[in-house]
């Protein structure tokens, strides 16, 4: 039980140490003091970082929070460890459609996470289903789930040839790059993704019953295709509206849950909220690094990110083999 406490209580301080780091620290050098006073008073240099730094320190803790979550989700519901949003295709789904129906519909751009959630559901829908023989094989479905997030990503591309706003919005969405992001951009993310959030709080009980086999479970009293369902809904959620503003990133529904399981154990009723809390920290910190390690260079969070989660990704497939097989 400390161990669980204490682990929390670091995330907390940690996500609140490195925003206040990310809000100080840049082109702009205030100290916190400075920053605060001038939050009341109105200081010229405040209201610049203000302007730019807050949106994209918010923009990524919600994302971070909202893929780790949906990383979570989606390991219930398929049991498998590995299964994770940029993985098996759900973000690449995602970011095809928004990019699509910007194209498509300029004026429309406030329901672009709509859009996403419909390209991520059917990136998720082909590989579920694909990945359905007499039963769910897990390594089957991530194979397939490359394979899927490899046309959508393709398909992206595409656009790069219709013209520089579109390879700009391309840009932004493989990038992952949180600079110029604004207060609107803020909006979305917050609201939809707090919807999100809120709503895999009350499948925490289901997502433990899909631990176990699904004989056990329905002899509980779980519906267990209706469970997969809503959970599957929320998750693709989650990381479609991510995706939709801040971007492609990878390996964050992945790392977050399982280091979530080795400090805090495996009840969904404390792993949805720790990985909420550490995949906020993981994208700013990412995001922080990016934008002071070579400054003035920027360099995308989603290459910081992918830098920890490769690695990682590697580690997991080498014990799968001890878990799933041959």
């Amino acid at each position: 039980m400390w161990r669980k406490l204490i682990s929390f209580i670091i995330v907390d301080m940690l996500l609140v140490i490195v925003m206040i780091y990310s809000a100080v620290t840049g082109s702009i050098q205030l100290s916190v003091l400075e920053l605060i006073q001038g939050l009341f008073t109105g200081n010229e240099q405040v209201e610049i970082v203000k302007d730019l730094r807050f949106p994209r320190i918010i923009i990524g803790m919600m994302a971070g929070a909202a893929l780790s979550v949906s990383g979570a989700l989606l390991q219930a519901v398929v049991r498998n460890p590995l299964a994770e949003p940029g993985i098996i295709g759900i973000s690449s789904g995602a970011a095809f459609f928004s990019v699509l129906m910007v194209f498509l519909f300029p004026t429309l751009f406030f329901y672009v996470p709509l859009f996403a959630f419909i390209g991520g559901s059917l990136a998720f829908l082909l590989v579920y289903s694909f990945s359905w023989k007499s039963g769910l094989d897990p390594l089957r479905m991530i194979l397939i789930g490359v394979a899927v997030n490899a046309v959508f990503t393709g398909l992206l591309h595409v656009f790069s040839f219709t013209g520089s706003s579109m390879i700009a919005a391309i840009g932004d969405m493989t990038m992952s790059n949180l600079s110029m992001k604004k207060w609107s951009d803020v909006k979305i993310i917050v609201l939809y993704g707090s919807i999100g959030l809120f709503l895999s709080f009350f499948v925490y009980a289901w997502c433990n019953y899909l631990a176990l086999n699904d004989k056990t479970a329905k002899s509980l009293g779980l519906n267990v295709n209706v469970a997969r369902f809503v959970i599957s809904v929320i998750a693709v959620l989650l990381a479609s509206v991510a995706t939709s503003i801040a971007g492609v990133f990878a390996f964050v529904g992945l790392i977050v849950p399982h280091v979530g399981r080795s400090l805090i154990g495996t009840d969904y009723k404390l792993l949805i909220p720790f990985s909420a809390l550490m995949g906020a920290l993981l994208i700013l910190i990412a995001d922080t690094l990016g934008r002071t390690i070579v400054s003035p260079i920027e360099a995308p969070a989603s290459i910081i990110v992918a830098l920890i989660g490769g690695p990682f990704l590697i580690f997991l497939l080498r014990k799968s083999d001890r878990i799933y097989g041959s």
